[in-house]
């Protein structure tokens, strides 16, 4: 009896030690593999294993039934096997289907407000802008963007110009665009619908746009201006520069270095932290200097702002003359 049960606990031990193993294969394997997949191969792999599975356990139905009649072991197995096998099938046309269905028209048939944020499309100028990544990492957009096949084509193109200056922005697009692929909070897709009987690109992508119900983030007024008479939403990567700038205040005394001389006479010009040119009436005098400026006037224009100020020194004179 004791040889009997040891036997036995010994051939269990082996059973389940075998299936743990094949357990723990099987999810290697299945992790390696959804790795090196896009969002639309998961989803209608998914899709058509779900599908592929139900239609299985169907087909057995009959089968099942009669196994529990005349309790038959055979009959099961071979009710499972047939599920896995319509599984299976069911995922491999999933995955072959997914190389021409991708998620942009997946968001056209279901409505992207349950399943999807508002894709996001990016063009050519913000790409080699570069802020786009920074404003992703940071968590500020977040959800599905889309790189449509035309503007890397376009990106590619400049990458590849004789100039050296636009070959660099071109490969700095192309970074930025690695840069963004890899980051886990969003969903990348490259856009391969293209609109062959428009060609000038910006009215392309606005067209585009405007069919998926997405967003387009940009830095070219151009475009901007294009999609907002189209009426497709934009996201102007300056304007969000510019509104994000801290506050410069008429009276406000700040320690600037005067950086080089004005176009009027004795002007001189500095800089604040965030670039904005600051025009210093009196400072010609100061340039190479470090000096306390009171700012008595800020305009605000379609370029920007416009800071001017006066040396502490020079205002203090006037108000002792007034």
């Amino acid at each position: 009896m004791i040889i009997i049960w040891s036997n036995f606990s010994f051939q269990s031990f082996i059973e389940a030690s075998a299936t743990s193993i094949g357990v723990i294969l099987l999810s290697i394997f299945i992790y390696v593999k959804i790795k090196k997949m896009n969002s639309s191969q998961i989803f209608l792999g998914f899709l058509g294993l779900s599908a592929g599975i139900f239609a299985g356990f169907l087909f057995s139905l009959p089968f099942l039934f009669l196994s529990l009649t005349i309790k038959s072991y055979a009959l099961s197995i071979f009710s499972f096997i047939v599920m896995i096998s319509f599984g299976y099938a069911g995922s491999i046309l999933g995955f072959k289907k997914a190389e021409k269905i991708k998620i942009t028209d997946i968001l056209r048939i279901i409505k992207k407000e349950t399943i999807w944020e508002e894709p996001k499309i990016l063009d050519t100028n913000v790409l080699i802008d570069g802020r786009i990544a920074d404003l992703i990492e940071l968590g500020f957009v977040k959800g599905t963007i889309l790189i449509p096949r035309f503007v890397l084509k376009e990106i590619q193109y400049i990458a590849d110009s004789p100039d050296p200056l636009r070959r660099a922005k071109g490969r700095r697009a192309l970074d930025i665009m690695q840069r963004i692929k890899r980051m886990p909070m969003i969903n990348f897709e490259i856009l391969e619908e293209d609109l062959p009987e428009i060609k000038e690109v910006d009215i392309k992508l606005v067209e585009l746009c405007r069919i998926i119900k997405g967003t387009i983030i940009s830095n070219d007024l151009n475009l901007v201006k294009i999609a907002q008479l189209r009426g497709v939403s934009v996201l102007n990567i300056n304007e969000l520069a510019q509104a994000m700038r801290p506050p410069v205040l008429p009276g406000e005394s700040l320690k600037l270095f005067i950086a080089k001389e004005g176009k009027e006479p004795d002007q001189g010009v500095a800089y604040l932290d965030d670039g904005t040119m600051v025009v210093v009436e009196e400072g010609r005098k100061y340039i190479g200097k470090t000096i306390d400026v009171v700012i008595h006037s800020v305009l605000q224009t379609s370029s920007g702002r416009m800071i001017f100020g006066r040396p502490v020194d020079e205002a203090g004179s006037e108000k002792e003359l007034g």
